[in-house]
């Protein structure tokens, strides 16, 4: 095979092909985590795979220009693979639901597309699922949705695994109170993210601000483990929006306690997301040997006024990708219902249709073969490619 034929079999950097019991694997897990967003209520919505720029630029608070797959359609606009869900729901809604004043629940699956460079071993296309909640602004809703992506971990096998809750309205309101602009506020956020506390400290000694609220802001990245953590939190919070934010974790970790999934949860008040829309509570899910979080989620209360719907929502998602590998490593993978027969034939090719079909109308998955080759061929060919047994039909 010459350079150009070995290209051809190849696929380009961050994407990769997945078959057989990989597949099926995926597929699995993927239908046990959905069982779990279906048996809350919410319902299935699909939207395109590539929509207008306009629905994920700069100014909705989404994934940032340079990380964008863009295109151009015949008329001259500007296209994108979808690389966030949210924005596409928040638009589905405000197009489909405007005037629709009870909440809405949705729940979505399908690829999204990130074209970045800063791999670390991610990919660029995964397929992920989530649930989204519009229309209710209430801590119940949040609680619905940490509790709904605790129970659905669990139905797709994970044990082990921690779901972090942070406040952006906690850091918002110190802020507020210290009067940064918005520049600084941005910069800090990423000191505060990274948890370089050096780096924090010397941009706001060089802000001359009040002892007080400077030791409040240089706190919050240590503002981080069990319920305790908030009546730590509780002191910093001078101001109403901060005090308030720490109101409604407590609220909403009491809410979590009634679902009986408070072992699962942990807080994390120096948690910012890249996604500027969120409002007010974020989360992330974590569990061993992977690298970043597998499900993140929030509050966007004001994404839904881009497109013309004013609505508060929560949402989460999950990339399945992420938690496939973790089950994988973990070896946690729930058991796959195999219902695969390969049944190979020598002349008999009448007797071999007739039970083929015998078995397909039991629910079975059934390739007729001839056998042209040596029983271990296909003893093996049946153990590489997702087959629970191997039937040989004799004359």
């Amino acid at each position: 095979m010459d350079f150009k034929g070995k290209r051809l079999v190849h696929t380009p950097e961050g994407v990769r092909d997945i078959y057989g019991s990989e597949y099926a694997n995926k597929q699995n897990i993927q239908k046990l985590f959905g069982e779990k967003l279906h048996s809350y209520g919410y319902q299935d919505i699909q939207t395109p795979t590539f929509e207008f720029f306009d629905v994920f630029s700069r100014e909705i608070g989404t994934t940032p220009s340079k990380e964008l797959y863009k295109f151009f359609d015949k008329e001259g606009n500007t296209l994108v693979l979808r690389p966030d869900f949210t924005p596409s729901i928040a638009r589905c809604a405000a197009k489909y639901f405007m005037d629709e004043t009870i909440p809405l629940r949705f729940c979505y699956v399908g690829n999204n597309f990130i074209n970045t460079g800063d791999l670390q071993g991610k990919l660029k296309e995964t397929t992920q699922m989530g649930a989204e909640l519009i229309g209710d602004a209430s801590p119940e809703a949040d609680a619905e949705m940490i509790a709904m992506l605790v129970e659905s971990l669990l139905n797709a096998g994970l044990k082990e695994f921690q779901v972090s809750i942070g406040q952006i309205d906690f850091f918002k309101g110190l802020c507020e109170q210290a009067d940064l602009d918005m520049e600084t506020e941005l910069e800090l956020r990423g000191f505060i993210s990274n948890r370089n506390d050096f780096g924090a400290q010397e941009l706001l000694e060089s802000k001359h601000l009040s002892p007080g609220v400077c030791e409040a802001l240089l706190n919050v990245s240590s503002l981080f483990g069990s319920y305790e953590i908030l009546d730590k939190a509780e002191t910093y919070a001078g101001n109403p929006r901060s005090a308030g934010a720490i109101k409604r974790l407590k609220e909403v970790y009491r809410l979590l306690t009634v679902y009986g999934v408070e072992q699962y949860i942990s807080f994390d008040l120096a948690m910012v997301s890249k996604y500027h829309y969120y409002t007010g509570i974020i989360f992330s899910a974590y569990t061993y040997q992977t690298g970043s979080a597998i499900a993140k989620g929030g509050r966007y209360d004001r994404l839904l006024e881009k497109f013309g719907k004013a609505a508060p929502a929560t949402g989460f998602v999950v990339i399945i990708d992420d938690l496939v590998s973790a089950l994988t490593r973990q070896k946690m993978c729930p058991p796959l219902e195999n219902r695969n027969l390969l049944l190979v034939y020598e002349n008999a090719v009448e007797k071999a249709i007739s039970e083929a079909k015998a078995y397909r109308d039991k629910g079975y998955a059934t390739v007729l073969m001839k056998r042209e080759k040596e029983k271990q061929r296909y003893t093996k060919f049946a153990q590489e490619n997702n087959f629970s047994q191997v039937i040989f039909i004799s004359e």
